[in-house]
């Protein structure tokens, strides 16, 4: 019998997800770029499991995609560097990545990439273009925990890639529920060289950088929610002091 994943999914169809799509961005989205990694030595001291990478956001799909990419060259042997795509024959399958739902049964390559790993969740804030505020879903906490429980999972704390937007509260409820170790990523110049989407190409030679950084220092019980908030923005370069729910 095929193994499965803590959701239900195919190991084998996500690698195969990852090989294939991996290879295309590659080719179309980052190879026209210099792609620059740093920090990624640490991706071979962390467990294997319940670590939380919390980053910046600026497209909706190329930013995670580009951290999958250094993630695999860096349990391959390739520290700080995607250069050789030989890691695409082992990519780890054990990571997620947290995502709005309505973004994510938006197209036919959404919906493939959603089974590359998805975590997906309801906003809490947002339901398309329109302002609200509903509770969380359980349901969607839940589903996050398993996946911290059973590998790598990324999250963008922000919530968007509206440029200047404050670090959400949610992150931090998850951490302290979690604890997880948590690897702080910054992302820079993808949005300069795609659109929103991160799909859609509008400016080569742009320099790509991921850096990652060292475990946070947390104290899970002790520590309030605004100060894991703070944390989190100083971090990934993200504090604009104000906090959001």
């Amino acid at each position: 019998m095929a193994k499965k994943n803590v959701f239900g999914q195919s190991i084998w169809f996500k690698k195969k997800i990852f090989q294939t799509v991996g290879r295309l961005v590659r080719w179309y989205l980052l190879r026209p770029n210099k792609v620059v990694v740093s920090g990624s030595k640490i991706l071979t001291e962390i467990p294997d499991m319940n670590v939380l990478f919390v980053a910046n956001h600026q497209t909706i799909f190329t930013d995670v995609i580009a951290m999958f990419h250094a993630m695999f060259a860096a349990l391959n042997g390739q520290v700080d560097s995607i250069e050789d795509w030989s890691y695409l024959k082992n990519p780890k399958v054990n990571v997620y990545y947290v995502a709005a739902r309505e973004t994510m049964e938006k197209g036919f390559l959404a919906k493939i990439l959603a089974l590359a790993g998805a975590v997906t969740v309801d906003r809490t804030w947002r339901k398309g273009d329109e302002m609200i505020k509903r509770e969380v879903n359980p349901d969607d906490t839940k589903s996050i925990g398993m996946a911290i429980k059973d590998g790598w999972v990324v999250t963008f704390p922000q919530g968007t890639t509206r440029k200047g937007a404050p670090v959400r509260k949610g992150t931090a409820h998850i951490i302290k529920q979690h604890k997880p170790v948590v690897i702080p990523v910054r992302v820079d110049g993808f949005r300069e060289a795609f659109d929103k989407t991160g799909i859609k190409r509008i400016k080569k030679g742009v320099t790509l950088s991921i850096k990652f950084g060292d475990p946070l220092d947390i104290d899970y019980e002790n520590d309030s929610v605004e100060e894991l908030v703070k944390k989190i923005g100083v971090a990934i370069g993200e504090d604009h002091s104000t906090t959001a729910s």
